[in-house]
């Protein structure tokens, strides 16, 4: 296993120069948090230190906010706090002062809360260099200026594309690779230009799946892969040549965890009790190396720390072995929460808004602290550490902020 979290580092390093991405060399400094479960897209906060013994009173609550409902994570730069929600039929990108909450600037545009049942905006925005680019449930792409929240373009990608609607509604973050913005619309995603929005290449009407694009090693060369309903679909990022295909057919259409690769390898996950596998890429011709039903990710993506993932099975935290998916250990009351890890612990936000800390220990579960930090609602949105304070978020609007820097 030493040689994989090595050559997962080696990864990391490849993520990093390909995506432009700037992360502090220091681990122990406070970070930002640009996009959809960070800095690498992996759910790894780089802070150090932070204070994980909050006592029977918890954390400290720095400011709450309404901003209206939906599923949006958020992004954290420069001071600033990015987050989309829906009200009124309409979505407004919140753009808020990460010390007191308060409004820098809105940007809201018409959108009905659509989601079949789960209203709100599902995509967490990302934040590269001058802009914020943000994707609404029914598949337009906005980019506005990350200082003012100007429009600087729109592109209605699914009616540009005819990319069939999901179910419930596109829900995939934008990742930026160079000059390209890619999104999960399509049958096998879509590019455009990030600077004006024109549609580089597309992948025709097929559906969607829910989870965000991602980064791969392919051949020493970026590849990107999209999490589709028909399965895990890699492509050369400049052209959308489809590089390889595992299928992977989820009731519903639901494959919205994000694919974790390390190694040769990459890991994938569903729900309606599909279960998880180890599928090695070897010469672009996937092999399965082991699939089971010991994780059933629903839109919560694990953790990859060391010999050991770490994530929410349907409504339970679990640890199972890199190797064989065995279990580990398992603590149930979550709910479909998600979680996060910095400095060898994780950080989870269960469904009824609690806050809890364990260590990130494949031999066993160790809760090191636990708080109610919502007021109610469900919370399904991954928690957010940054630069010495956490962000909850609930679906009904209701984002919170708490410190936890050390004093």
């Amino acid at each position: 296993m030493l040689q994989i979290a090595h050559r997962f580092a080696s990864f990391a390093c490849f993520f990093v120069m390909c995506a432009g991405v700037a992360i502090i060399s220091d681990p122990g400094q406070a970070a930002d948090w640009p996009q959809w479960r960070g800095p690498l897209r992996n759910g790894y906060s780089a802070e150090k230190g932070w204070n994980s013994q909050w006592g029977a009173g918890g954390p400290r609550k720095a400011w709450a906010v309404q901003v209206g409902e939906g599923f949006s994570s958020v992004a954290v730069v420069g001071g600033k706090v990015y987050t989309v929600g829906n009200s009124a039929n309409k979505d407004t990108v919140w753009c808020l002062d990460s010390g007191s909450g308060r409004p820098v600037w809105q940007y809201p545009y018409p959108c009905a809360p659509g989601g079949n049942g789960y209203s709100g905006p599902r995509a967490t925005p990302t934040v590269d260099g001058p802009n914020v680019y943000t994707l609404s449930n029914d598949g337009r792409a906005f980019c506005l200026n990350a200082a003012n929240g100007r429009l600087v373009w729109m592109r209605d990608l699914r009616r540009d594309t005819k990319a069939s609607d999901p179910t419930w509604g596109f829900a995939g973050s934008p990742l930026i690779l160079g000059n390209l913005a890619f999104y999960n619309v399509g049958a096998a995603g879509a590019a455009v230009d990030k600077l004006s929005g024109r549609v580089v290449w597309s992948s025709g009407g097929g559906p969607a799946g829910y989870s965000s694009p991602i980064l791969f090693d392919a051949g020493g060369k970026p590849g990107v892969s999209f999490f589709v309903a028909a399965g895990l679909v890699g492509v050369d990022p400049q052209t959308g040549r489809k590089l390889w295909q595992q299928d992977w057919n989820t009731p519903n259409d639901v494959n919205a965890a994000d694919p974790i690769f390390f190694a040769d390898s990459v890991f994938i996950s569903a729900n309606y009790n599909h279960g998880c596998a180890l599928i090695r890429l070897a010469g672009g011709r996937p092999s399965v190396l082991w699939e089971n039903r010991n994780m059933r990710n629903h839109f919560n993506t694990c953790i990859l720390a060391g010999s050991a993932f770490y994530g929410n099975d349907d409504n339970t935290l679990k640890c199972i072995d890199v190797r064989t998916g065995a279990d580990k250990w398992q603590n149930r009351g979550i709910g479909k929460g998600g979680l996060i890890i910095s400095d060898g612990k994780l950080i989870v936000l269960s469904e009824r808004g609690e806050l809890i800390v364990a260590a990130a220990n494949p031999d066993r579960y160790t809760e090191l602290a636990r708080a109610q930090v919502m007021s109610g609602g469900t919370s399904w949105a991954h928690p957010v550490l940054a630069n010495g304070f956490i962000y909850c978020r609930s679906h009904e609007g209701e984002l919170v902020c708490v410190d936890v820097r050390r004093r």
